[in-house]
Formats: C-alpha cells, sequence, structure tokens
C-alpha cells in the first residue's frame, strides 16, 4: 500500500470507533457499519453536494438506495467520484470525520435491485419498511429506486 494512504488516528464514527494505523481500506469498510453515511456528489462545475444516506455493505462494495430522479443519481451520471462521512440521520458530520472517496455505480431494474434491496431489509428490518410505506404514501405511487454500488478508490 502506498504510505501516503496511510496516517496514524482516532476514527470514530458513530456506529464505529478505532485507533491506530488508519489505511483508506479501514476507514471504508468502517462506513458499511454506520447507520447514516453524508454522501458527497459532484456537480459538473466540481462543487460537491452532500446528502445523508443509509448504507449497507455488499460484499466488497457498499451500497445506497436512492429514489432515480433523486439529484444524486443525476450527478453520479456525470461524475462517478464520490466522497463519504459517518454522519447522524440529520446529516450531521462531526468536525474531524475522516472522507472517503470512491466511485459510484448506478444499478437499475427488478433483477438487480432486489437482492440488493434484501440487503437494506436485513440491516434496517421494520425501519427500511416503514421509510418505504411513507415515500409511498407522500408520493401518492411507489418511487422507481436504483441503487449506488460504491467501490474503493484504486491506485493509480
Amino acid at each position: 500500500m502506498n504510505p501516503a494512504a496511510r496516517a496514524t488516528l482516532c476514527y470514530v464514527g458513530f456506529s464505529d470507533q478505532y485507533c491506530g494505523e488508519m489505511t483508506a481500506t479501514r476507514a471504508y469498510v468502517s462506513l458499511g457499519n454506520e447507520d447514516f453515511i453524508s454522501l458527497t456528489t459532484f456537480r459538473k462545475t466540481g462543487v460537491g453536494v452532500s446528502t445523508p444516506v443509509w448504507i449497507a455493505r455488499d460484499g466488497d462494495a457498499l451500497i445506497v438506495t436512492t429514489p432515480d430522479d433523486a439529484g444524486k443519481v443525476k450527478r453520479v451520471r456525470n461524475n462517478a467520484r464520490v466522497e463519504m462521512r459517518p454522519c447522524t440521520r440529520m446529516g450531521k458530520v462531526a468536525d474531524d470525520a475522516v472522507a472517503v472517496t470512491g466511485y459510484a455505480q448506478i444499478i437499475g431494474g427488478a433483477a438487480g435491485m432486489a437482492p440488493l434491496e434484501r440487503v437494506f431489509t436485513k440491516k434496517y428490518r421494520v425501519e427500511y419498511y416503514v421509510f418505504m410505506l411513507i415515500e409511498r404514501v407522500a408520493a401518492r405511487r411507489q418511487k422507481p429506486r436504483v441503487i449506488l454500488r460504491i467501490t474503493p478508490t484504486k491506485a493509480a
């Protein structure tokens, strides 16, 4: 691993704590244990837009579910690079939160979505079903959703 990618620090997320040598890999894996992360996607101008989202781990990837018409999906279509930090449900990020960079891939369609939605129902249980019901009632329909599959940034 590139020595520049290592730092000795304490990572304190909202669901995970680790003190010692923090690598980009360790920080990336720790995000999967969080209930919420602040996901930053980038406009064409390069300006970042942060949104609190649910996060789950699917093998070596992190996944986020979102309506397919959300601004973050439009931004990922133009620029797959994202940054992630642990946050509260309301999006509050700790001052010392470490940003982790990754690349997002948009996954849609029933065949691709079904197994990944099960990952969210396993992690969030009833809360996930309640949120989807509230969204359906508020929108007066079932909003089409996509999964953002996020993988770590590859070393150059």
